[in-house]
């Protein structure tokens, strides 16, 4: 990336700082990311499998939603690489995804709302 002169120069490592804001597509992960979970029900089946591995009707059963709509989040969430799922027989099961952005998640929403994990009481 080339070089960048500001007008008005107040950091000394705006090389280093416009370098990483010029990596557009980590950001726009991020965002995607975000985009997932500014849903309400999105968040809240995010954090039940974070300790659970359910399928879609017990989700429903949990969250008292409609199954059609927790399938539409499941889909939205697995696009989006945050949970994974298997298929038992006819049956469909749902956890979170092991990667260090779900973990990550995972703990920024427990810090934020101050609920814990049931494995942690």
């Amino acid at each position: 990336m080339p070089k960048i002169e500001l007008p008005h120069n107040h950091n000394e490592n705006v090389d280093i700082i416009h370098e990483y804001t010029g990596q557009t597509e980590n950001f726009q992960i991020l965002s995607d990311i975000f985009k997932q979970l500014s849903d309400s029900n999105r968040l809240r089946i995010f954090w039940l499998l974070c300790h659970c591995e359910e399928c879609v009707i017990n989700i429903s059963a949990i969250t008292q939603m409609s199954s059609p709509a927790v399938s539409h989040h499941l889909k939205q969430l697995r696009a989006s690489d945050l949970i994974v799922s298997r298929r038992d027989g006819k049956e469909v099961y749902y956890k979170v995804a092991d990667t260090k952005q779900a973990n990550l998640l995972h703990s920024v929403i427990e810090n934020l709302v101050e609920i814990s994990c049931p494995h942690n009481k």
